[in-house]
């Protein structure tokens, strides 16, 4: 394995860096290998397609109204069966 020193051009990028390795629990070298990796597109990472708590921001934020209005067009759009489609 070969040995390589990095210089951080600006504090933008070493506050990035480091914050990643804090939210992953990696070292500056596994955070700053792991970006590399992805720059230079030799990371092949798993695309995560599940929602997972994504929308968890949300939750309660609409008022009684602006949920009554939702489930109006929802209901519109799916609430009525198409009988042609069923023959």
């Amino acid at each position: 394995m070969t040995q390589l020193t990095i210089r951080i051009p600006s504090e933008a990028l070493e506050k990035s860096l480091r914050s990643l390795a804090k939210e992953r629990g990696w070292s500056l070298n596994q955070a700053s290998n792991y970006l590399m990796l992805k720059g230079a597109g030799l990371l092949a990472e798993k695309k995560d397609d599940r929602i997972g708590n994504q929308l968890d921001a949300f939750i309660g934020s609409w008022s009684d109204d602006e949920a009554e209005e939702f489930m109006i067009h929802v209901n519109d759009a799916f609430g009525k069966i198409d009988e042609d489609l069923w023959k």
